[in-house]
């Protein structure tokens, strides 16, 4: 028994892990959206959950991550609730349920406003997290509900930041929209030209997102 003892403090002494970011990921369903253009999203998310170099960083960071559907006023709902991704297999999934996530919303408008109004509270239930992200995915700009400039602010008061990600059909007008009116001061907009580009440009948001920047 006296063998014991050391290894016995030494467990009850290691720290548990910290969660380095939560991670809410928060995609459009309004009208403009397709059923195909719905399935390129999700099957894109489920990809991108399921990249070696993403849940390398997640499991290592601990990160929680979310998922929400979103659309016109009112219309939001969390798809899949807060996992802390510890091992691999919890990254499998979420990225499983992702894939199978039924659309919530059809035949509505785009209420960016409102859909982050939804997201900041929700970062309550990760108290823990260093980091709380938001991270839009839409392919339009907000015609219905609460001006989202007003709920930036709120946001960046919060401490949460807003990343966006812009589906573009043609220009560049969701990519300006998202970094003049949408993203905090220290977020980032990327760029999807065609909804076909999405699930490469929202894997490289989700890893810039979740690794830590070292100044």
């Amino acid at each position: 028994m006296r063998c014991l003892a050391p290894i016995i403090l030494s467990l009850s002494l290691t720290p548990a892990m910290a969660c380095e970011t939560a991670l809410l990921l928060a995609i459009d369903v309004s009208n403009s959206v397709d059923s195909g253009e719905y399935r390129l999203q999700a099957d894109g998310l489920a990809d991108a959950l399921q990249d070696p170099q993403v849940v390398e960083t997640m499991v290592q960071d601990q990160i929680a991550v979310a998922v929400m559907q979103w659309s016109g006023v009112g219309e939001q709902e969390i798809s899949i609730p807060w996992t802390r991704i510890t091992h691999a297999g919890q990254a499998a999934e979420v990225s499983a349920q992702a894939r199978s996530m039924t659309r919530a919303f059809i035949l509505s408008g785009t209420a960016t406003g409102d859909a982050i109004s939804f997201a900041l509270p929700l970062f309550d239930q990760v108290p823990d997290c260093k980091r709380r992200v938001i991270d839009i995915s839409t392919d339009g700009t907000a015609n219905a509900g609460d001006d989202v400039r007003m709920i930036r602010t709120t946001a960046q008061r919060a401490g949460v930041t807003i990343n966006g990600i812009g589906i573009e059909s043609m220009g560049l007008t969701v990519t300006n929209y998202l970094r003049t009116a949408v993203i905090t001061r220290d977020g980032f907009v990327m760029t999807a030209r065609m909804h076909r580009d999405y699930p490469a440009a929202i894997k490289a948001k989700i890893l810039r997102e979740i690794t830590k920047i070292i100044s």
